[in-house]
């Protein structure tokens, strides 16, 4: 069984990224403190402990990354996240994103599609501490129609396209954060749903992702 210990040199390493971070231009420093407050070496395998505090990807299982730090850091901070906010999330993963989505107050669901990664996130180490993250294996084209409409929305992945049942699934005035697919980069896209149901489109800078596919596996 895995001892979880966050020893002063985690913390130490986790207030240099943070500092990073701010220098990169990540200037909310709610999402700096949310990301201060959570060990990101719980969620890598021991073999990556020394370096999990980098500023970069690394593999988890089924072919897929925990997000660079930037990267979840961003994407948190054009979501504007409010205490309380209903948030669906496509691509759990390593549950990592969501953790940082929860330390910010929200109520979170998160889909995965890879059997065995959900279920890897039935014993989800800071399940006690963020209770409000619900775990869900299913299709993130699909979205959570049961529990509709959201608040914001957060795609992990590159998506082809805006998946239309998702915006569906936006409340007026929801936001949606998405890296859109335009080849081996994908611009990131905040999309705001007016009134009238239409979209307001916002790009942002190019990052890299794996592809968001449809359908579950292994299940």
């Amino acid at each position: 069984m895995r001892k979880f210990e966050d020893t002063y040199r985690h913390k130490g390493l986790r207030k240099q990224l943070v500092d990073g971070l701010r220098e990169k231009g990540i200037s909310d420093e709610k999402v700096l403190q949310a990301i201060n407050q959570i060990p990101r070496h719980y969620f890598l395998d021991t073999a990556l402990d020394r370096i999990a505090y980098e500023d970069r990807a690394f593999p988890i299982a089924e072919g897929q990354t925990i997000s660079q730090p930037y990267t979840v850091a961003f994407q948190t901070q054009l979501l504007q996240v409010k205490p309380g906010e209903k948030i669906l999330e496509i691509g759990t993963g390593s549950a990592y994103q969501a953790s940082v989505l929860a330390e910010l107050g929200a109520q979170v669901y998160t889909i995965e599609r890879q059997k065995a990664l959900f279920d890897s996130n039935k014993h989800f180490v800071l399940k006690a501490k963020y209770p409000q993250i619900k775990f869900f294996y299913g299709d993130g084209f699909e979205g959570l129609p049961t529990f509709a409409p959201f608040d914001k929305i957060i795609i992990t992945a590159a998506a082809p396209f805006i998946p239309p049942k998702l915006v569906d699934q936006m409340k007026i005035g929801a936001m949606m954060v998405v890296p859109l697919d335009e080849g081996e980069k994908q611009r990131m896209h905040r999309l705001t749903k007016l009134p009238d149901g239409s979209l307001k489109e916002e790009a942002f800078t190019a990052f890299s992702f794996v592809p968001m596919l449809t359908g579950r596996t292994g299940g």
